[in-house]
């Protein structure tokens, strides 16, 4: 998937048309300052830079890990530079608000900046990127995972070829939660279902075939509000089923209907997400679901099958061993261990806690589209980037290239619970202690089993237009409806449709 740089890399801007910058620049200024009328929290563009002092303007999740190992890079560097980290807002409309008023504004007193992996195109084609320079860039191919990788990847005008414009920092891929117990007792096997539709068959088995106590454990859980997650889900179907948003090489080109192949991916795609919304037994909330919602389901006994992020198992191990879980009486002989929430259980002690989980809340691999095909899950996650407004860009990227490397891996994804982006890491036993679903995370993030969302310097646009549509996902219309994302995804490209 990945090639080489392109044309000569460098802590510079090159190779790119300077007028078509500058009007995205001004487009893109104007696009913040509008919205800084209905965010009026966001902080004043700060001003200057002190030579030697790094800039991180980080997330807010990973912050204080960030600046734990700023610190640690600062006295590696010998002197050379100071890491001070900046936490950016919770939201992650207003973190890309902030640092798009700021760049458009030529503050120099950004370097370093955390972005969204959904970020890369829009960011570089304004001009506010430096490419990775080459000598960086090699051994970043080298260790990064595929997919977290290609969200670090764009062509801008100019461009030979794409380019690394940010550093994979750590990532996040979904997973299938499921109840092996339920499982066994009324399908006879604890293996999972490997795709949709035997997910369907078998929860409908499940449910027609329940004892009891209790309700059916009925509720497919999965992201189906209109936000985000609903775009990751409708993605991850759509490219697991043979198709594309837009052409990865021509962002300009709407692929979600112009070829019978295309359409049909996105027929099936809409099809699954209308099944799971009027499944017998559904959530009836399911149009209101976030992550956390699908966690607190699965925990109340109210589902079998999940479909959701690593921060499920140790929710669940934590909340079932201090009795929240109802179904799960067995894990009461492990309470005294997560008595203390200042002194929690260190992992690598958790390796018998994390058996006795296993038996009634396991994890495997994103069911797929279509039958014997991995599905190609949507690929999430963080990339630091330097800024084209940094007058100090050779010790920026010292400064990123130490804050992204193994090292700073294990300590994110080891303490912040952020899988990493290095495959390395992923050998590693203190990973391992947290992740006992690291190689099926690992295996998802190849290139024939994961996907980035559309890249595009309009995703933004594409991602609202696309799940105001998808929503509610009981509602779809799998004929008429991929001509009426097509649409939409024309609107987005051409600015139309949106404020501003």
């Amino acid at each position: 998937m990945a090639g080489n740089d392109g044309s000569g890399g460098g802590p510079r801007t090159t190779g790119v048309n300077r007028s078509s910058r500058r009007r995205s620049r001004r487009r893109l200024a104007l696009a913040a300052m509008a919205a800084a009328v209905v965010v009026p929290t966001i902080a004043a563009c700060g001003s200057g830079y002190t030579q030697g002092t790094i800039n991180v303007y980080a997330p807010p999740d990973n912050a204080s890990l960030i600046d734990t190992v700023g610190k640690d890079c600062s006295t590696r560097s010998n002197g050379a530079y100071q890491v001070v980290t900046h936490k950016l807002p919770r939201s992650a409309d207003d973190q890309r608000l902030q640092l798009a008023r700021r760049l458009a504004g030529n503050d120099s007193g950004i370097d370093i900046l955390g972005m969204d992996v959904v970020w890369t195109a829009e960011f570089a084609d304004a001009g506010w990127l430096v490419p990775v320079p080459d000598d960086l860039a090699g051994p970043i191919r080298s260790q990064s995972l595929p997919g977290p990788l290609e969200t670090a990847e764009w062509k801008s005008e100019g461009d030979s070829a794409k380019r690394l414009y940010a550093i994979p920092t750590w990532t996040n891929t979904q997973l299938l939660w499921y109840r092996p117990d339920i499982l066994k007792q009324y399908l006879g096997r604890t293996t999972p279902p490997a795709t949709w539709d035997q997910l369907l068959s078998d929860n409908e088995t499940i449910r027609k075939a329940w004892k009891g106590p209790g309700p059916a454990p009925s509720y497919i859980e999965v992201q189906g509000a209109q936000y985000e997650g609903l775009m990751v889900w409708f993605n991850t179907l759509l490219q697991s089923a043979g198709g594309e948003v837009v052409d990865p090489n021509d962002p300009s080109k709407v692929t979600l209907t112009d070829t019978p192949e295309h359409r049909a991916a996105t027929v099936k795609a809409l099809e699954v997400m209308r099944s799971i919304a009027r499944a017998p037994g559904a959530d009836p909330s399911l149009s209101n679901a976030k992550e956390d919602d699908g966690r607190r389901t699965m925990e109340n006994g109210l589902s079998t099958f999940q479909i959701n992020y690593p921060f499920v198992f140790p929710s669940m191990r934590k909340n079932a061993a201090t009795g929240a879980v109802p179904f799960f009486p067995e894990m009461a002989q492990f309470k005294s261990l997560f008595a203390d929430e200042d002194n929690p259980p260190k992992d690598s002690s958790l390796g018998r806690v994390n058996q006795v989980v296993r038996t009634r809340f396991d994890f495997a691999r994103y069911p797929g589209a279509v039958a014997n095909e991995p599905a190609k899950v949507t690929v999430g996650g963080v990339n630091f980037a330097v800024a084209d407004t940094s007058k100090q860009k050779d010790l920026a990227f010292q400064a990123a290239s130490c804050l992204t490397d193994a090292k700073a891996q294990n300590v994110y994804s080891v303490q912040g619970g952020t899988p990493p982006t290095i495959a390395s890491v992923y050998d590693d036993p203190a990973f391992k202690a947290v992740y006992p679903m690291g190689d099926q995370i690992r295996a998802q993030l190849q290139t024939n089993s994961s996907s980035a969302r559309p890249a595009s310097p309009v995703y933004q646009a594409i991602s609202t237009l696309l799940t105001a549509k998808l929503s509610p996902p009981g509602s779809l219309d799998p004929q008429t409806g991929p001509d009426v994302l097509a649409e939409q995804v024309r609107n987005a490209i051409d600015g139309k449709g949106l404020i501003p």
